[in-house]
């Protein structure tokens, strides 16, 4: 598997993000693991560990469903009790790993914590957004979608990218066992199209270390002043 996703990284991940800005993989961990990661996810929603995502606000996120129609959980993996998570988590490190330093300018050395998303089916989205607009550091967007039998021209769902200065948009369809990887930053606007079935996905952002670490001088600085902010990780 490791000679597999070192291929992976220098054949085809390097070159079509530094290229197109965004690029996705199917069949990535393959259906046996990819149905062990499903059962985390639905198990983390039928207890009710998922929350209405929030947009960030002035002083603390707050909810617009209208916007944003998706409930999240965000889960470190074994910590969590997420065997499956941790393991998809590990592979995508490594992937970033093998890609060397090779991703733009970036010097990439954290992530977040993932976080699993459900779509309920009511017809909701997420309108048109950047996921760093504003600098906070995270520069590559990795999402893995879980949605087996999926039928787009019924479940809706779709995530469209409008990359930045093009006239075309790129729609990826959130089928079972698909990985997509993006820039976070203003080259690619996104939106999630309304889904009308259950739809899960888990998103990991990861971090240029000079970015991350001048935007957490930036929140400590507002927040001795008395002007903290939201910072989503």
């Amino acid at each position: 598997m490791l000679s597999d996703l070192e291929k992976l990284a220098r054949e085809c991940v390097i070159p079509r993000l530094n290229e197109h800005g965004y690029y996705y993989i199917d069949n990535f961990v393959g259906s046996t693991v990819g149905d062990c990661i499903y059962e985390e996810v639905r198990n983390l929603h039928s207890v009710g560990e998922l929350r209405d995502g929030q947009l960030a606000g002035r002083r603390t996120g707050y909810s617009k469903r209208h916007l944003r129609g998706d409930q999240v959980a965000w889960v470190s993996g074994v910590k969590d009790r997420c065997n499956a998570i941790d393991f998809l988590l590990s592979l995508l490190d490594k992937l970033v790993i093998l890609c060397g330093g090779k991703l733009g300018d970036y010097n990439i050395k954290d992530r977040s914590q993932a976080m699993v998303a459900c779509y309920p089916g009511n017809g909701t989205g997420y309108v048109q957004h950047v996921d760093n607009p504003t600098g906070d550091g995270r520069c590559v967007t990795c999402i893995y979608y879980l949605n087996k039998n999926w039928d787009a021209k019924v479940d809706g769902g779709i995530l469209r990218i409008f990359p930045e200065g093009k006239s075309y948009v790129v729609d990826v369809e959130p089928i079972f066992d698909r990985l997509l990887l993006f820039w976070s930053d203003r080259r690619n606007p996104h939106e999630v199209q309304p889904a009308y079935s259950v739809r899960y996905a888990i998103t990991v952002w990861y971090f240029d270390a000079e970015e991350r670490a001048e935007a957490r001088t930036r929140y400590r600085n507002r927040a001795a002043s008395g002007q903290a902010t939201t910072f989503s990780s």
